[in-house]
């Protein structure tokens, strides 16, 4: 390999190497990855992608092989400005706190938790929100799940326990296990159910698509849910859900498997319902938000019910139907 000198220091002049016997064969990128200029196979493919490597003057793909004595002409990139601190989480909608119990109300677009594999995540949470309000948490569900012993999808807002000891999980986790916690969904559905109420039962596993979507299938897990009409607008209607199992996105597959998915519910919507009639203020997330819950309080054992209001959003959406569409009740 042949090095052709640099005029000057600048890096953003451009360097030469000519590919020697011992490079011959090799792939573009790999090639450039040995530059101690480049250092890296991903550093090399976006000098490649961004059209600042050539090989005779020619600009080619990643995996082009090379020939002895071609020469390969290559200009380092500046360097990207690194990016901007992510905003401030805001501040938990703290419905109820003690010393064992934290309850809040959980805005959509946050997640619970920080998602799975080993890349960062910058987005603010709940967990970490949770920890920087309280403190320490229980670590029992798993380090980066402090203090969470239920969930809800990150667009879906409401009510929401974050238990403060070890004692207050495994007796919430209790709970939960045997279904005696009482939770109440508000939720805003497409087209006018054909009962006042009824109850939707059909096991749920995991879609055949995967894509973290769940389906009703007959090798599912069990779940049951009853709902509750509570107004009718003609194509949209709000419905009241008591789920009573707990089921990995449960409202929204059995309301989408009997025809009434919930109003802009991007996985389970079906595509011809995917616009609101003209003028209604879209939600961007599906309509759907944790009511109410009722347990026993982990330390007295007292029953309690913490309710967390209506967001903004649905509750715009629902002013928007009673003043432009019929409505009975």
């Amino acid at each position: 390999m042949t090095t052709t000198p640099r005029n000057g220091a600048d890096e953003a002049s451009p360097i030469e190497r000519q590919v020697g016997d011992g490079d011959a064969g090799a792939r573009l990128d790999v090639f450039l990855a040995r530059q101690p200029e480049v250092g890296s196979r991903s550093r090399a493919k976006a000098l490649i992608v961004k059209g600042a490597a050539r090989v005779d003057g020619v600009h080619c793909k990643p995996g082009v092989t090379l020939e002895v004595a071609q020469t390969v002409t290559f200009q380092l990139l500046a360097p990207e400005p690194p990016a901007p601190p992510p905003p401030p989480p805001p501040p938990l909608r703290v419905l109820h706190e003690d010393a064992v119990l934290l309850v809040i109300d959980k805005p959509p677009g946050i997640a619970v938790h920080p998602p799975e594999g080993p890349r960062p995540h910058r987005a603010p949470n709940i967990a970490q929100m949770a920890v920087a309000h309280c403190g320490p948490l229980p670590t029992i569900a798993g380090a980066d799940r402090p203090g969470i012993v239920h969930r809800l999808d990150k667009d879906t807002s409401g009510v929401l326990l974050v238990p403060k000891t070890d004692e207050a999980f495994y007796f919430l986790k209790s709970q939960f296990k045997a279904r005696t916690i009482q939770k109440e969904y508000r939720a805003i559905c497409w087209g006018d159910p054909r009962f006042d109420s009824d109850y939707v039962e059909g096991n749920i596993g995991v879609h055949p698509r995967g894509d973290r979507m769940a389906v009703v299938t007959e090798g599912g897990k069990e779940a049951v849910t009853f709902y509750e009409v509570l107004e009718r607008f003609g194509a949209l209607s709000s419905i009241r859900c008591r789920p009573k199992s707990g089921r990995t996105h449960q409202i929204r597959v059995h309301m989408a498997s009997i025809g009434h998915s919930l109003v802009a519910d991007r996985t389970y919507q079906p595509t011809h319902k995917a616009e609101l009639p003209d003028g209604a203020p879209d939600p961007g997330r599906q309509c759907l938000h944790a009511y109410s819950i009722g347990l026993k309080h982990p330390r007295t054992h007292e029953d309690v019910v913490y309710e967390a209001p209506l967001p903004a959003d649905m509750d715009r959406l629902l002013r928007w139907l009673r003043g432009r569409q019929p409505r009975s009740a």
